[in-house]
């Protein structure tokens, strides 16, 4: 008699990471079932255009210029993906019902909002990886092109020393593929990290998906443009005490996207941030936590 007492006054934890997993693996299947996927397609022919567009520079600057639109589009599809994904799948869920089948079981709420997080994030991980390889290997591609014909050109000329060819095809190779982009990628994912989080907050209480994402937009254009707008209320203000504490607040509710914006310089060439890439993954796990505990609030009180 005391066994089945005991495991009936057993507490359930606060939190079932195999809980977590399945919900994940169902939006996971869910937004496949959705075709979410098919936007690689036109990536893959954006990047296939990129490479086979010739820019009358040197080949350098043209590895760097096709690096720098491989990987911005890279980026946009990201977040813009991790945008309209998230902002589907509540509302959605709603519609058919699903919800409801599944709060009714002994899943938390908590449990199914962060099961939707680290779903979109599987697909915007995937999606990324998949977009990464396809640049590296287009860009290592044109990069091979060009350092032969850089190599094939300096050698016929004959008026050119072997350090400097050497020097040329190194530099080449500065701006072509490199393990350092992997960082780019990084960022671009802690980007649609924070705005899919945004995201799942707003469609807690949205009315609908379109508005959601339309939000959803405003608050990441608005968070690139943090510093810029803060500048102009301040000194349009004459330095308001009120300005500056309705500046603070619009800090701490809508994210920093600029702070991401450090992969631009790695993909131009420039020294990996490593300190900063630490600060970013701190500051993308804050987020979280903080839009997180704030879409919980909001969705406890839905009645399902």
């Amino acid at each position: 008699m005391s066994q089945p007492s005991a495991s009936l006054n057993r507490k359930a934890p606060l939190l079932s990471l195999r809980t977590v997993w399945t919900i994940a693996r169902g939006t996971l299947t869910q937004l496949i079932r959705m075709r979410t996927f098919y936007f690689l397609l036109a990536f893959a022919g954006l990047v296939v255009a990129i490479g086979n567009f010739n820019i009358p520079e040197t080949p350098a600057k043209e590895l760097s210029m096709i690096k720098k639109v491989s990987f911005g589009t890279m980026d946009l599809f990201a977040w813009l993906f991790a945008i309209v994904s998230t902002a589907l799948l509540i509302p959605r869920d709603l519609e058919d019902r699903t919800l409801y089948t599944i709060l009714s079981k002994p899943v938390r709420r908590v449990e199914y909002l962060l099961g939707k997080l680290f779903g979109v994030l599987i697909v915007v991980g995937i999606s990324l990886t998949v977009m990464y390889l396809l640049c590296g290997f287009m860009i290592s591609f044109r990069e091979s092109v060009y350092i032969a014909e850089e190599l094939a050109a300096m050698e016929k000329d004959g008026r050119y020393s072997n350090k400097e060819i050497r020097d040329q095809i190194a530099l080449i190779s500065k701006h072509g593929m490199r393990p350092e982009l992997g960082i780019a990628v990084i960022a671009s994912f802690l980007k649609a990290a924070v705005i899919a989080v945004v995201t799942i907050f707003l469609s807690t209480f949205a009315s609908s998906s379109l508005f959601t994402i339309i939000i959803s937009i405003l608050i990441f254009l608005i968070g690139h443009a943090h510093n810029m707008a803060s500048s102009f209320w301040l000194h349009q203000s004459d330095g308001s005490m009120f300005v500056q504490q309705l500046v603070k607040v619009v800090k701490i509710l809508i994210p920093d996207f600029q702070l991401f914006s450090f992969s631009e310089g790695i993909v131009l060439g420039e020294v990996v941030p490593y300190a900063l890439v630490g600060q970013m993954f701190l500051l993308t796990a804050g987020y979280i936590i903080v839009f997180l505990l704030l879409s919980l609030l909001v969705f406890a009180d839905k009645e399902f």
